[in-house]
């Protein structure tokens, strides 16, 4: 692999100087609920969420197709009218103070939204200007160090890799030092590699201060990199809290032992036990660690006559929390959207 591309500049917002806020970002009650159109009936895709994002934290967002992920970041762009309820960014209210509201925010989409006929120099120069920053005070040069497109900078949008574009969506965002950074699945569909040097720039940067947001279907990335994570299911917040509260929300745990002996069925004795075999050589006891010590488990496989060469524990992971607070209603939808690209079943 590379060695890692050279951090994002650090968040350095022109935002008049006052306090800085304790959450950089903060709902409360906001709806949504897009009008009928023809025959489709009214949809009602936020129901009062509240939500608040702590200053300087990576932020995960998570939820299946449909949950309201987009609507919310949407609102918070000024892309989309919120039908009742209030939000601020970095404390500027989106309505009474929509210029530093959106001042104070940085936008990374799923699409690729950029001009194919405009260099990536010409396109930061442009977005930054759209955003009222003098040429005097332009980081246009550091971005693309920093995204690594600093030998790309005069060629054509068009001809960059899918990597590059994405690396230049990402220095789009930030042409204006925003203290917010909102990254809407901005892995999905790259490489590993890319991936990786992506998250070394955030993670870079919310070092330096950045407050990022992070919509993901990868679940295995939001619990690696996000130190908050809130669950939105049909149009609510169904869990919020730190990534290890919510790990440990979930009263599950595996055991996994390794026998000296094959076996063709669970032995009789282990009747009242969630035992699976999987190989002939392999048990995996299923327990709640709240209502059953692992010396309990243990006691009753030897009880069983079984003798044990090997065990491993296997700890509850964010996926298994996911599927739990969303599969509900949704197993039974077409599709079953809580199988996420990167997950297992």
């Amino acid at each position: 692999m590379n060695s890692p591309s050279p951090s994002l500049p650090a968040a350095e917002p022109t935002l008049p100087t006052t306090p800085l806020p304790a959450h950089a970002v903060e709902v409360r009650g906001l709806t949504k609920t897009y009008k009928a159109a023809g025959r489709a009936p009214a949809k009602e895709a936020l129901k009062g969420i509240d939500l608040a994002i702590p200053r300087g934290s990576l932020f995960g967002l998570l939820g299946p197709n449909g949950a309201g992920k987009s609507t919310l970041i949407n609102i918070l762009a000024g892309l989309v009218n919120k039908t009742g309820g209030e939000a601020r960014i970095w404390g500027r209210d989106i309505d009474r103070e929509a210029r530093a509201s959106r001042a104070a925010i940085g936008v990374v989409p799923q699409e690729l939204n950029i001009d194919p006929f405009f260099t990536p120099r010409e396109l930061l120069n442009l977005q930054a200007g759209l955003y009222g920053v003098p040429k005097s005070e332009r980081i246009t040069e550091d971005l693309l160090k920093a995204v690594g497109l600093q030998d790309k900078a005069d060629a054509y949008a068009r001809t960059l890799s899918g990597g590059m574009r994405r690396r230049l969506m990402v220095a789009k965002a930030m042409v204006h030092s925003p203290p917010v950074l909102v990254l809407d699945e901005p892995t999905a569909g790259v490489d590993i590699e890319l991936r990786q040097m992506l998250w070394e720039q955030v993670r870079a940067l919310n070092r330096a201060g950045t407050t990022v947001l992070l919509t993901t279907h990868y679940l295995q990335e939001a619990e690696e990199l996000c130190d908050t994570i809130a669950i939105i299911n049909h149009g609510q917040v169904v869990a919020m809290d730190s990534t290890k509260a919510l790990l440990r929300r979930l009263d599950s745990k595996a055991l996994v032992i390794q026998l000296d002996r094959d076996l063709t069925s669970v032995p009789a004795g282990l009747d009242g036990w969630q035992i699976e075999l999987p190989e002939p050589r392999r048990l995996v006891v299923r327990y709640k660690p709240s209502r059953t010590r692992v010396g309990d488990v243990l006691a009753a496989i030897q009880a069983a006559g079984l003798t044990i060469q090997d065990l491993s524990t296997v700890e509850t992971d964010l996926e298994d929390i996911f599927l739990q607070l969303t599969r509900g209603s949704h197993d039974a939808e077409a599709g079953d959207p809580t199988l996420l690209p990167g997950s297992r079943r």
